[in-house]
């Protein structure tokens, strides 16, 4: 791969999920996967690419699916949000490993492990190199991670959103139920509630809008992919 073409972006917010860090796991973590997401990234910090990672939690935890149960939703959202601590930490020992500059902050902080959000502290790090990695999602229950990587995306004034997933972009319907299902390369906002696809949660996806945010959904499984989006290549799905 070429490797010396122009970069498109200067500072990208990038959303990995619970379940892209499991793998083929049936559950938990999968060392391999974050070590090869680790060397893609490592590979973007080489070129001087300022990277924020905001990780799920859905490989331990979904506080969605307590609805009827004896847990209440605010607590099960509670709980979610510490089990993307596991994922950061668990992320931030691989980077290390493989000598990535990292750094874990979360809107709940862990005194003396995860040090607490700051925006201005975020864009520091950044500016200096490091790949943060921010947990606790927003800090508050009944909204997703969706919405924390547009609103840190927002909030450290980043060029592009990246959303990974196990499928090559947004499609028409389920590529897994129908092999035919149409991708769509581009989209505006507008098409995505018109046509009602399910890119993110609504709260997630207005913050994008309302703030003109570029959104790419991408197959974070196929090598060398988030390289060829920081070089302006069309991979994946363009929404704005």
């Amino acid at each position: 791969m070429n490797t010396t073409k122009k970069h498109h972006y200067r500072r990208v917010m990038l959303k990995l999920s619970g379940e892209a860090l499991m793998g083929k796991k049936d559950y938990g973590i999968s060392v391999q996967v974050i070590e090869d997401i680790a060397r893609d990234i490592k590979v973007l910090v080489s070129k001087k690419i300022q990277l924020g990672i905001v990780v799920g939690a859905g490989n331990f935890f979904r506080g969605a699916r307590l609805n009827g149960s004896k847990i209440s939703r605010i607590t099960g959202d509670h709980l979610g949000m510490v089990a993307t601590m596991l994922n950061a930490l668990a992320m931030q020992d691989v980077f290390t490993r493989l000598k990535i500059p990292v750094k874990v902050m979360s809107a709940l902080p862990i005194n003396g492990l995860i040090e607490r959000y700051n925006q201005r502290d975020a864009i520091e790090y950044l500016q200096q190199g490091l790949v943060v990695i921010f947990a606790g999602g927003t800090g508050n229950p009944l909204v997703t991670t969706d919405t924390a990587l547009c609103m840190r995306g927002i909030e450290l004034d980043a060029d592009l959103l990246l959303k990974a997933t196990s499928v090559d972009g947004v499609y028409a319907t389920d590529p897994k139920k129908n092999p035919k299902a149409k991708l769509f390369s581009h989209l505006t906002y507008d098409e995505v509630l018109k046509k009602e696809l399910a890119v993110m949660d609504l709260a997630a996806f207005c913050l994008g809008r309302d703030h003109k945010m570029k959104l790419r959904i991408f197959n974070i499984f196929k090598k060398g992919a988030l390289l060829r989006i920081i070089q302006g290549e069309d991979v994946g799905t363009l929404v704005e």
